[in-house]
C-alpha cells in the first residue's frame, strides 16, 4: 500500500493528514499553497478536477472528499481500530455521525467562509446568518452527546468521525461563537484529543501554531 496526500495546512485535509499520522503508515506529503492558487495549477487539477484538498494517491490512484478518504483508510488498515467492525452496533453510530459530519455540518462551514464568493455576495450575510445557526446547532449537538458521558463520537473509542470532528471545531476558532466557548463538555473533549501525540506531530508538520492546548 503506497500513499501520497496533496493537503493544505488546516484546510479539510488535515483530518487525513492525522489519520496516516494515526495509523503509522508511511507516507508522502506533498503541499498545495491555496492562498498562491496551486489548487487551480493544470498539473493538480488533473489529480482533482474540483481544485480543492485532499487528493490522497492510493497505489497509484487520485482519491477525493475528507470523509471518504477517511473511511476507505479505516477499512484498508482495520487493524488501527479507527471504525467499528462491519455488523457491530457501533458500526450503525459511526456511520451516522460521518454522514453527518460530511453532509450538515462541513457544507454549513464551507457556506460560512465561502459564501461571498460561491454565490451571490449580494446574499452572502444571509447565508452566513444561516451556516452560523447550523453549526452552532452541530455544537449543541456535540455538547450533548457528551454531557452524556460519551468520551468519542462512536463506539466508545477514538474514530474516524473524532478526527473529522476535531478539525471542523478547528475551524469555529475566530467565529463569533468558537466551539471551545458555551459548550463545556464539547471544549473539554476538545481539549483530549488535542492532547494526542499525532496531533501534535500534526501540527508541527503543517506548521499549525493556533488552536493548541496551553501547555503545548
Amino acid at each position: 500500500m503506497s500513499y501520497v496526500l496533496y493537503y493544505s495546512p488546516g484546510a479539510a485535509s488535515m483530518a487525513v493528514h492525522w489519520m496516516l499520522l494515526e495509523i503509522g503508515v508511511p507516507f508522502e506529503a506533498r503541499l498545495v499553497d491555496i492562498d498562491a492558487g496551486q489548487q487551480h495549477d493544470p498539473e493538480y487539477l488533473r489529480l482533482n478536477p474540483a481544485g480543492r484538498v485532499p487528493t490522497l494517491i492510493v497505489d497509484g490512484e487520485p482519491r477525493h472528499e475528507s470523509a471518504a478518504l477517511l473511511m476507505l483508510l479505516a477499512e484498508r488498515h482495520a487493524e488501527a481500530g479507527l471504525a467499528p467492525a462491519p455488523g457491530s452496533v457501533a458500526r450503525a453510530e459511526w456511520l451516522e455521525w460521518m454522514i453527518y459530519l460530511a453532509n450538515t455540518l462541513l457544507p454549513a462551514m464551507r457556506d460560512w467562509f465561502y459564501a461571498g464568493s460561491d454565490g451571490d455576495p449580494a446574499g452572502a450575510d444571509a447565508v452566513r446568518a444561516l451556516a452560523r445557526h447550523r453549526i452552532e446547532q452541530a455544537c449543541a449537538r456535540l455538547d450533548t452527546h457528551f454531557a452524556d458521558g460519551h468520551g468519542y463520537l462512536a463506539g466508545g473509542k477514538l474514530s474516524t468521525a473524532d478526527l473529522l470532528a476535531l478539525v471542523l471545531m478547528r475551524w469555529t476558532r475566530n467565529m463569533p461563537r468558537p466551539a471551545t466557548e458555551g459548550w463545556p463538555h464539547l471544549a473539554s473533549y476538545i481539549r483530549r484529543l488535542r492532547a494526542r501525540p499525532a496531533f501534535i506531530e500534526l501540527n508541527e508538520r503543517e506548521k499549525l501554531t493556533e488552536w493548541r492546548n496551553d501547555d503545548q
